[in-house]
C-alpha cells in the first residue's frame, strides 16, 4: 500500500505546484497566500508519504484529497483533478491493503515451505 500512495501523493505534489501557477493569475489573491497554502499542501503531501504505516496516515491522505477538491473553487480545473486524484487515493489504499495481504500470505508459505524442506 505504500509505494502505491506515495506514488498518488508525489503526483499531487507536482498537481499542487502547477495549481499555484495558475492561482497567481487571479488578480485578488497575494502571492505570498497562493504560495503559503501551496507550500503547505505540498509539504503535506511529502510528509505524508513517510506517515503512511503510522496510525491516521491514510486519514491525512483523504484530508488532503479534500483540500484538493475544494481548492477548485480558486482554480476550477482542481475539482477535476481534485477528484482524479481522490480516485487514485481510493484505489491505492484499496488495492495496495490487497497486495500487502498477498504478500504476507507469500511469505508465510515461502516460511513455511522452508521449514517444511529443512526438516
Amino acid at each position: 500500500m505504500r509505494t502505491l500512495c506515495a506514488s498518488t501523493l508525489i503526483g499531487e505534489f507536482f498537481v499542487i505546484g502547477f495549481a499555484g501557477l495558475v492561482a497567481m493569475k487571479d488578480d485578488t489573491l497575494s502571492t505570498t497566500t497562493v504560495w503559503t497554502v501551496c507550500g503547505v499542501a505540498m509539504l503535506l503531501s511529502v510528509l505524508l508519504c513517510g506517515m503512511l504505516t503510522r496510525p491516521g496516515g491514510v486519514q491525512l491522505g483523504w484530508v488532503l484529497q479534500g483540500a484538493l477538491i475544494l481548492s477548485g473553487f480558486v482554480v476550477p480545473m482542481m475539482f477535476f483533478l481534485g477528484a482524479l486524484f481522490a480516485a487514485l487515493w481510493w484505489a491505492s489504499v484499496h488495492y495496495g491493503r490487497i497486495i500487502d495481504e498477498a504478500k504476507a500470505r507469500w511469505a508465510a508459505q515461502a516460511e513455511s515451505q522452508a521449514a517444511a524442506d529443512a526438516s
